[in-house]
């Protein structure tokens, strides 16, 4: 398996932290984090735009990605949300097995 680590900013704190919660709750998620708030400069639909944002950057596995995607997109108050992830190099080795076993579909309660 492949730790991955990815991000995506929400418009209030409210979202954010239920975002966050149903991740884990899922199993989407071994550990979702909510972020301070953060001012975002961005172009939409032809106009250069400013939002406060709260990002939640959330551990996971490659493996549970397309659950995962699917999940923010299926929560997300956004049309179009940031969903970015990038695989994680290294790490300690217990936490990324810890990140595994987590977001292990077979693994039960």
């Amino acid at each position: 398996m492949t730790v991955i680590a990815v991000l995506t900013n929400l418009p209030d704190s409210g979202s954010a932290f239920n975002l966050a919660r149903e991740l884990v709750k899922l199993r989407l998620a071994a550990c979702a984090n909510v972020l301070p708030e953060v001012t975002s400069f961005y172009r939409w639909e032809g106009r250069d735009e400013q939002a406060s944002e709260h990002p939640v950057l959330i551990k996971s596995t490659r493996e549970r990605y397309p659950e995962l995607e699917a999940a923010i997109l299926k929560l997300h108050p956004y049309t179009l949300p940031e969903i970015v992830a990038w695989p994680i190099e290294t790490g300690l080795a217990k936490y990324l097995r810890w990140v595994e076993d987590e977001t292990d579909p077979g693994r039960a309660e």
